[in-house]
């Protein structure tokens, strides 16, 4: 199904003022949207005391070649499990294409590749994601909340996370200083 609200491989900003403190500032790249409700992989914070050669440590890969990466804060749903958003030059065990954009993979064979050197060039490492059930985004996306964008590659794989916000919304022609914490009221 192909609606024009489906935001899969777009980039979800929330709002100032969104009113649920675990979306302050967040950025969520969108992975799946359809009638069955979305998930997307926060890629807006950091997890200040974990990097990705701590992640493979808890789960038994050495780091091999791997860089000491940031593990990103995915979303409050199931945040113990790990998931790679990366380019779509690698593909293995349930990878989920994004559109024509990115992959994104669940499963320890990511992990094992990138520690190899087998991995994708371009990726970000998070725990957790954000889901919403059916309909439940789009009636969010009705209301002072969220704002999609295309973004762009280099924001989310090669701009620090902490400058995501505020790089993919000045990527859309907003400026940030002048965005209001509420909506307005008729």
């Amino acid at each position: 199904m192909d609606h024009p609200r489906f935001l899969s491989g777009q980039m979800l900003l929330a709002m100032p003022g969104i009113g649920d403190p675990r979306f302050d500032h967040a950025v969520v790249a969108m992975c799946s949207h359809d009638g069955d409700g979305a998930l997307g992989i926060g890629v807006g914070r950091t997890i200040p005391t974990l990097g990705l050669h701590g992640m493979l440590a808890q789960v038994d890969i050495a780091p091999g070649v791997a860089l000491d990466v940031p593990v990103h804060v995915g979303g409050p749903v199931e945040p113990q499990r790990g998931f790679v958003l990366h380019g779509q030059d690698w593909g293995g065990q349930d990878t989920l294409h994004v559109g024509k954009r990115w992959a994104l993979t669940g499963t320890l064979d990511i992990l094992r590749a990138i520690a190899a050197g087998r991995g994708p060039e371009r990726f970000v490492v998070a725990l957790g994601y954000a889901g919403w059930g059916p309909g439940q985004l789009d009636a969010e996306m009705t209301r002072h909340g969220w704002f999609a964008t295309p973004g762009t590659d280099a924001l989310l794989f090669d701009t620090p996370a902490e400058t995501r916000w505020d790089g993919l919304f000045r990527a859309a022609g907003v400026d940030t200083r002048m965005l209001a914490s509420e909506a307005g009221h008729a």
